[in-house]
């Protein structure tokens, strides 16, 4: 580890429990990883609990880089200070603090946080405001609120934000489809708080939870009118789209309903080109850990370059965020604690592969 300020009373250990990718992106338990590099722009944390996120399976499964720790969202306490930041005042040793990190990245392997400890970036982590309990806290995490930033501000263009919403007369419907997940859920807060009208697509049964984060409108998928309806209800003028799910018949439906005129089609994962048959409609993925602004280096159309600029807005509007939790407005994702520390872990990583959680967040503890 590169030269940092530590708990001087708990010495830290040498090695940890992670969970890392071996041959072909298989996930397994190892219990002497090194700890991770503590760079000069980061702080350690000593993990508390984890959230498990889609990504966490799909980054391994489809992008195999065997070494690589896994594991996005966290919550938990710093325990070491890079020199960047050992004298700032910003982060103390002991504080309480969530955020989201590049899991399974193939050129920084060890920062997943699927693991004791994790090396975060301090401009992309959150304090833990006191109300909030560490549980709920990483449900929060980080890259829901980064993949979200990038989506709503920089690909479908919406003016506005929590800070500064847009008045009535400039206040347009955004289609969330998948409304019943975290980023659902979460897009439907921030939209609403910017002064726009979210329409949700989610199962009904999950139609009063969506509607308890601001959704104005909700639509069920398994309906077979549901694009039709919604074109209906939107009098045919839709023209922002943001689909957390992208797979082929979630994408002929979001190019359905939108209106006459096309729009913008925000994507969060790559989208196939043979389903956007629209000229109109102009798609577009999104990599929320683009945010951070380093090179992204996967393929299939999620690889990009550094983008300084990406993580000058990035820095920004997490202070924003920050604000919004500060003040009790962002709430998160209805928990669902799931037992077993890493064991635990690898069961949710196949029940959300296999499509078994719905309109809830699984919450690991590990320390």
């Amino acid at each position: 580890m590169s030269p940092a300020r530590t708990l001087e009373s708990s010495p830290l250990p040498t090695t940890q429990t992670a969970i890392i990718q071996g041959e072909g992106g298989i996930l397994s338990i190892h219990h002497n990883a090194p700890l991770p590099t503590l760079r000069p722009d980061r702080i350690l944390v000593k993990v508390a609990y984890v959230a498990i996120n889609p990504c966490d399976w799909k980054m391994a499964d489809r992008f195999p880089t065997p070494g690589c720790v896994d594991g996005c969202d966290f919550s938990g306490t710093v325990v070491a200070l890079g020199s960047d930041w050992a004298k700032t005042g910003r982060f103390k040793i002991g504080d309480r603090v969530c955020g989201g990190v590049h899991g399974s990245n193939p050129i920084d392997q060890s920062t997943g946080c699927f693991a004791d400890y994790v090396s975060a970036d301090a401009q992309f982590t959150f304090h833990v405001p006191e109300y909030m309990g560490m549980e709920d806290a990483a449900a929060v995490g980080g890259t829901g609120i980064g993949t979200l930033g990038l989506a709503l501000k920089r690909s479908l263009g919406l003016p506005g934000s929590p800070r500064d919403p847009v008045p009535e007369s400039e206040s347009v419907q955004v289609l969330v489809y998948a409304a019943s997940t975290s980023v659902g859920t979460l897009a439907t807060q921030l939209l609403r708080m910017s002064g726009h009208k979210p329409i949700g697509v989610c199962s009904a049964k999950n139609f009063d939870m969506v509607k308890s984060y601001g959704a104005v409108k909700l639509f069920d998928y398994h309906s077979p009118t549901c694009a039709q309806d919604i074109r209906a209800y939107t009098k045919n003028t839709l023209a922002h789209i943001l689909d957390p799910i992208t797979e082929p018949k979630t994408t002929e439906l979001c190019y359905a309903a939108m209106g006459r005129a096309g729009g913008k089609y925000c994507a969060l994962e790559a989208f196939a080109e043979e389903f956007c048959t629209r000229r109109v409609v102009k798609p577009e993925l999104v990599m929320g850990m683009a945010i951070l602004g380093g090179r992204i280096a996967l393929d299939y159309g999620y690889e990009s370059e550094a983008d300084p600029e990406k993580r000058v807005f990035g820095v920004s509007w997490y202070e924003e965020m920050q604000e919004l939790l500060d003040s009790g407005r962002l709430r998160n994702h209805p928990v669902r604690s799931f037992p077993g520390g890493f064991e635990g872990i690898m069961k949710g990583l196949h029940l959300l592969k296999t499509k078994q959680v719905s309109g809830e967040k699984l919450i690991v503890q590990l320390g």
